[in-house]
């Protein structure tokens, strides 16, 4: 275990401050005059098309197509959706000047899209037989939050979100929940990220939707990140937007919509889950670099050696070698703050030997294996990192929810317990508020509806269990 990497803060003592170190030393991104807007460096992008090509690929599997809106929205365009524009107006940026010339009328930077693909709609929809209609887009949108952090928050914003019209309320719902399962299929299976799945509260649910269902991932400080989230519009923005087609009866009727996104938030719930103090600590499905070859000298005969390695590598197992003139140590220390899954180390003794030492990033285990076997060994290691990976942040998430049905008992385990609370409640924004108010804790997501429980903060019948926590 390399001890060359020393500016990294304890995790234990300050969080905050461990994550900004291990994002500047890991060099995933950097600051710029831009207030509250970060450089991605091409580490920190790397990740980032790691995670949009997965995506991408198995949003066309579904029958999706990208497309691309303007930046810019009209204000007037941006005022038909009025509950839409109410939850977006105190972090809309206005563009107000083209040149030295006042504009007719102000345009807004996109904060989201809905407005545009529905203006867009309304002139392409004719017939039934013009939907469904699947749209996704990458773009950046931009908010103006007041307080900023890399990748978790900042004023221009890398997402994707998707768009869709359907003839039907059930295809819309079916959509609504066939993308919310793709987006918790790749946290746990990808990000190895044990996510808490379930609606949002009409308190909580995103401005102009019916219903908003949520992925919640706990972070290693028990605090919470919404990684993604999928929205069910009805026929709502439709009808604002005069949106209509004819049936196969030659009836006039409106679709029905759907919206969901994700962003690079999921980076920093990536890093705030799995990272530690040396560094960054990815997990193999979406490393960039699954491997990082460390040749103890850069000689010819070392050289060789890994050239005949990485030719027997299965294909998708990328890898580098880190052919510098540092010393090994400084190596070591490299691969560990950026992560790399495996690091394979490689000297003039171990080709004597025949042998050669891996090192797992996860666990920094160090295990020594035959020269003839390294490629054998780190096809089937990586795998099991990924599921190690996963167990390990499930194990701690769940070590961290407690489930109460008594408001003096749940307002201690706020005070006292990060992490989330699991109760009863009857559904009522007073009681939602009140919880906020007295304890700082915010729902997460419903995770069920039930009978027979009594909500705890006002005595009335439960209709659901709901998870509250602190958040991102």
């Amino acid at each position: 275990m390399s001890k060359l990497v020393t500016k990294i803060t304890d995790r234990d003592t300050d969080f905050a401050a461990w994550y900004t170190d291990v994002v500047r030393e890991a060099d995933l991104v950097a600051y710029s005059n831009v207030k509250g807007s970060m450089i991605i460096r091409p580490y920190g992008y790397a990740i980032w098309e790691s995670m949009q090509n997965y995506l991408d690929k198995e949003f066309k599997k579904l029958g999706h197509q990208n497309v691309q809106m303007p930046m810019f929205i009209p204000e007037s365009l941006l005022n038909i959706e009025k509950e839409h524009v109410k939850g977006f107006a105190p972090e809309v940026a206005w563009v107000t000047h083209g040149g030295d010339t006042p504009l007719e009328e102000r345009m807004c930077v996109r904060p989201t899209s809905e407005v545009l693909f529905c203006d867009h709609f309304k002139n392409i929809i004719k017939s039934y037989r013009d939907l469904p209609i699947l749209y996704n887009q990458w773009c950046t949108i931009v908010r103006w939050e007041k307080t900023t952090r890399p990748f978790l928050r900042s004023r221009e914003i890398l997402w994707q979100e998707g768009h869709t019209m359907h003839k039907t309320e059930v295809e819309a719902r079916e959509e609504t929940l066939r993308m919310l399962k793709v987006y918790e299929d790749f946290q746990r299976n990808i990000l190895a990220l044990p996510v808490l799945v379930g609606r949002k509260t009409e308190k909580e649910k995103f401005a102009g939707a019916e219903e908003t269902y949520t992925i919640e991932a706990m972070m290693y400080d028990g605090v919470a990140l919404q990684n993604g989230t999928s929205h069910y519009f009805g026929q709502g923005f439709a009808k604002s937007f005069g949106i209509t087609f004819l049936d196969e009866e030659n009836k006039l009727q409106t679709p029905y919509q759907t919206s969901w996104g994700c962003t690079t938030r999921m980076i920093g719930g990536v890093i705030m889950t799995h990272s530690d103090n040396h560094g960054l600590v990815l997990p193999p499905n979406i490393a960039p670099i699954k491997v990082r070859f460390v040749p103890i000298k850069n000689t010819e005969e070392i050289m060789e050696c890994i050239k005949n390695i990485t030719s027997k590598l299965p294909e998708g197992i990328t890898y580098d070698i880190d052919d510098s003139d540092k010393s090994p140590g400084f190596k070591f220390a490299d691969a560990e703050v950026k992560g790399i899954p495996i690091r394979v180390e490689i000297g003039l003794r171990d080709l004597e030997e025949k042998v050669a030492p891996l090192v797992r990033r996860d666990t920094l285990e160090k295990m020594t294996v035959s020269l003839d076997d390294v490629a054998k060994e780190i096809e089937n290691l990586l795998p099991v990192i990924q599921a190690s990976m996963y167990d390990k942040a499930l194990e701690r998430r769940d070590s961290m929810i407690y489930e109460t049905e008594d408001y003096q008992e749940f307002k201690t385990l706020a005070s006292t317990k990060p992490g989330f609370i699991l109760s009863p409640w009857c559904g009522s924004t007073e009681c939602e508020d009140k919880v906020k108010d007295e304890t700082s804790l915010k729902s997460r997501c419903i995770k069920e509806e039930i009978e027979g429980k009594t909500c705890p903060f006002c005595g009335k019948p439960a209709k659901y269990m709901i998870y509250f926590g602190r958040q991102y």
